[in-house]
């Protein structure tokens, strides 16, 4: 593996990405979707996607390299499609920073987004807890980089109501998270070092994540 190479190559995927943000979506910390970017530019970050999936250090991530999924990752860029429906808000909500934090000890994770209205109105947070195991795939009993995923809860909360701060309303609301129907949900880890993941779920979205 050439690494100055794959330095380059990160670098140029998360300078494309970082450079086709709004001022806005960088003051909030929110990531990028392929929503309202043009066919060409789409196909350009997927082409550089896959040049960096392709100099992979970690081809067995859940073999060999389990521990490097520890911690707090900030979603950079998506296009799945729960992810998308964020930048669609209605009433003046905007989406902020997505982050999803890995606990490997007891093999679970949440995924939280952060929510302002425009006008500052309101701000809060949607948080989704989950547990995950490696899938076995083909009668192989060795995990490969495939997850599969189940989750669990869903809590809405408001934090704050202008500048006043709500914990009551911290979560205000606590839902089962819903599975897909008749399938188990996946997750495939297609790059992984100490400060990117790149992976892909089962309907095919990408997701594109630093290391905080």
């Amino acid at each position: 593996m050439n690494i100055p190479e794959t330095v380059n190559l990160k670098q140029k995927l998360l300078t494309t990405i970082e450079k086709l943000k709004t001022p806005g979506q960088i003051k909030r910390g929110s990531p990028l979707t392929n929503v309202k970017l043009n066919d060409k530019v789409a196909k350009e970050i997927e082409y550089l996607t896959q040049c960096v999936e392709a100099k992979n250090p970690n081809l067995y991530p859940l073999l060999y390299a389990v521990n490097l999924l520890d911690g707090i990752w900030k979603l950079e860029y998506s296009t799945s499609r729960e992810i998308r429906a964020l930048t669609s808000l209605k009433y003046g909500f905007q989406v902020g920073a997505v982050y999803q934090v890995i606990d490997l000890k007891t093999k679970s994770f949440f995924n939280q987004a952060f929510v302002q209205h425009s006008l500052r109105l309101l701000s809060g947070n949607v948080l989704v807890t989950a547990t995950f195991e490696p899938a076995k795939e083909n009668g192989c009993p060795l995990p490969n980089q495939k997850l599969n995923i189940n989750f669990d809860k869903r809590y809405l909360s408001i934090e704050k109501i202008g500048q006043i701060p709500t914990p009551k309303l911290s979560p205000f609301k606590v839902v089962p998270a819903r599975n897909p129907p008749q399938r188990i949900p996946t997750f495939n880890i297609t790059y992984l070092d100490e400060n990117l993941r790149i992976g892909r779920g089962g309907d095919g979205g990408l997701y594109i994540l630093s290391k905080v």
